[in-house]
């Protein structure tokens, strides 16, 4: 990964990208609003010890991450205005046969609708709100910034897109974590403490007064496994779309790269869930992005809900990049590359009405179809699992036959 990575990389093209960017834009997807408010919920929900279940969520699906990369990057192809392109609805498509295109269809509709519309439009709300509570600006006026923002990078390209993702997630995750850091070391006395109430909360909720709570063990697996799923996105088949179009040498190099990604939304996560339990502000009563902001004005004053909603825009602004390109590749597969531009605009409009909406209803949806979208890659999965085995073989065998430095 780190022999990739640049800030500056050369720009991606109609042939791909370097395996860096891909990441970049693997990442922006997966770290979102979920990592900050989500992260809330599932304490709240679960109990501390959901995190300890999210932890094992994630190790698993590394391996499941790995499995859709090397896929991708196996069956990718070139679509007709000669894009590298590829993902769940090509790999389904190319490895498992024209019989099963239906199931390349359903996928390729689902993303479109759960990501890219959807789903961008509970990011912008996401953003609008929490610039609202910490700025006092409008909501129309979060959305219309958000549209505008978004669409700069959407109509310039796969070059734009790669070159704002690269400089992007680097600077706001080390953002976050700075700030993370600074908070759990102002409380350093209790880091051990909560540590222990996770791992302790995972196994025995009661010990913890977890009873009075209604918290089970089986509850804190549910949402920690939930919320883990969700915010990694391993096994939703969203992430192989950027992997596919890595200009790597072998496909299990990205596998492994991919796999960091995963790291990286555990890392967030965490440092979230730390924060709100070293600062003492659970109560079971706030949840969500409000008690991401309690926890954060303890630790930095006045300055802690502010500094929550700047990153917040970050991470919901690079999701909304990433989730635009999965669809993107979906539309291309359905529609061709003239199918571009009108989903180019479609995803600015929901981007604008999602700010000033009320979206109980939108993340129902959103819920709907990002289960839906798991089953038709899922059993591609299944399906291909011997070409991922043999694809790892191959690679372990040239890594042995390569001369020792």
């Amino acid at each position: 990964m780190f022999g990739g990575a640049s800030l500056f990389g050369k720009k991606a093209d109609q042939s791909g990208m370097s395996s860096f960017q891909a990441l970049a834009t693997a990442v922006a997807a997966q770290v979102g609003t979920g990592n900050v408010a989500g992260t809330a919920t599932a304490i709240v929900s679960g109990g501390p010890g959901a995190l300890f279940w999210l932890w094992l969520a994630a190790f698993f699906g590394m391996a499941t991450i790995f499995a859709e990369a090397v896929l991708a990057l196996t069956f990718r192809t070139r679509d007709a205005s000669g894009h590298i392109v590829g993902g769940p609805a090509y790999y389904i498509t190319l490895g498992m046969g024209e019989k099963y295109r239906f199931l390349s269809y359903f996928f390729a509709v689902a993303i479109i609708i759960a990501l890219g519309c959807i789903g961008n439009m509970v990011q912008s709300n996401s953003i609008s709100l929490a610039m609202q509570s910490a700025f006092d600006i409008p909501l129309w006026v979060s959305g219309v910034a958000t549209a505008v923002l978004a669409g700069s990078v959407f109509f310039g390209g796969i070059g734009r897109l790669a070159s704002v993702t690269e400089k992007l997630v680097p600077l706001m995750a080390a953002t976050y974590l700075i700030g993370g850091s600074f908070v759990i070391l102002c409380h350093w006395d209790q880091i051990l403490p909560a540590f222990e109430l996770i791992f302790t909360a995972a196994f025995n909720p009661q010990a913890v007064g977890g009873g009075a709570l209604g918290f089970t063990v089986a509850k804190a697996m549910q949402f920690g496994v939930a919320r883990g799923l969700f915010s990694n996105e391993a096994g939703m088949g969203s992430t192989p779309h950027a992997h596919a179009i890595a200009k790597v040498e072998h496909p299990a190099e990205q596998g492994l790269v991919a796999i960091f990604g995963v790291f990286a939304t555990v890392l967030i996560v965490t440092f979230t869930g730390i924060v709100i339990l070293v600062t003492g502000v659970l109560d079971y009563q706030s949840t969500g992005i409000e008690l991401t902001q309690r926890a954060y004005d303890v630790g930095l004053g006045d300055y802690g809900r502010a500094f929550v909603a700047i990153c917040l825009f970050f991470f919901a602004y690079s999701t909304i990049i990433g989730w635009y390109f999965f669809g993107s590749q979906n539309v291309r597969f359905l529609f061709g590359p003239k199918g571009l531009f009108p989903y180019r605009l479609i995803v600015c409009l929901f981007i604008g009405f999602g700010a000033v909406l009320k979206v109980d209803l939108v993340w129902a949806l959103a819920d709907l179809f990002n289960g839906l979208m798991v089953i038709p890659n899922l059993i591609a999965l299944l399906c291909l699992h011997k070409v991922v085995v043999r694809c790892l073989e191959d690679f372990e065998q040239k890594l042995q036959q390569q001369p020792s430095k």
